[in-house]
């Protein structure tokens, strides 16, 4: 694979159009770069069709490292799976994203987002206590002889996020995974680590853990008991990218939490934080 210039931070580069699932199933690709920071392939490409462009990022099936608990070559369609949740829920978390032939072959291909420099998820503060508009993750070792705690932003947007990752079970969602766009919108990106049969989810974000879910998360997994039906649309999609018993799994994350309402608590059977934790 080629490895032209460095392209500077995914969070410094942006779009050059709107959302556009057809736009990146269709168009060309073009390797501008690569991403030299990713533990996998990750390309930065420029996609065109019919006087459209846009910046996006592709990674092809062939440079997924594998990895001890997930079936080789399968990373690529857990993203894509993730953006199909994700818009089921209508909280349009995940970037558009498609799996499709490209110059190295089948890969994901999502588009490119901006991120604001100056909007502020997660902190470390030397407080016993969360200030205000903030949840306590944890304590964080500084140094051999110093600790902080960590804490991230209470928003409704993480919250989603937060709810969105129980669902598909996230095993990796690191502080460099989140994109806060300007005017508000957060993202969420690098989804391959998701919809493990076993429990794995490992996340920044357990402020909320424990606590009642809110009434809008409750109704968006009502509509999504619905939507993951057998012979439903979504379950039919799914399906083609996730193995039976995968989707099964789906299924009984969306009913567990329905019938808790509370965001889940770590399971203690697997570590909690992503590591590294950014």
């Amino acid at each position: 694979m080629p490895a032209p210039e460095r392209i500077p931070s995914r969070s410094m580069s942006s779009p050059e159009s709107p959302r556009d699932t057809e736009l990146l199933a269709r168009g060309e690709l073009t390797v501008r770069g690569r991403v030299r920071e990713a533990s996998n392939a990750v390309l930065y490409c420029s996609v065109a069709h019919e006087g459209r462009e846009a910046a996006c990022v592709y990674k092809p099936v062939a440079g997924e490292r594998p990895l001890w608990d997930f079936p080789d070559g399968t990373l690529a369609q857990r993203e894509v799976a993730a953006y199909e949740i994700s818009e089921a829920t209508g909280w349009g978390l995940v970037p558009p994203t498609v799996l499709r032939d490209g110059p190295y072959g089948e890969g994901m291909v999502q588009l490119w987002i901006e991120a604001d420099p100056e909007a502020r998820l997660l902190a470390l503060t030397e407080d016993e206590e969360a200030g205000e508009g903030w949840k306590a993750v944890g304590p964080a070792q500084i140094d051999e002889d110093r600790t902080a705690l960590l804490v991230h932003a209470d928003t409704p947007e993480l919250r989603r996020l937060a709810v969105l990752d129980a669902v598909i079970n996230n095993g990796d969602r690191k502080g460099g995974h989140l994109l806060p766009a300007p005017g508000g919108r957060l993202y969420g990106i690098d989804h391959g680590v998701t919809f493990h049969v076993e429990d794995k989810l490992r996340t920044l974000l357990w402020g909320w853990a424990g606590e009642e879910l809110p009434a809008e998360a409750a109704g968006v997994l009502d509509s999504l008991d619905r939507s993951l039906a057998p012979g439903a649309p979504l379950a039919t999609r799914l399906a083609e990218l996730l193995t039976g018993a995968e989707v099964a799994a789906v299924r009984a994350r969306v009913e567990a939490l329905r019938a808790t309402g509370r965001h889940p608590e770590p399971s203690g059977q697997w570590p909690a934080i992503p590591w590294p934790p950014v």
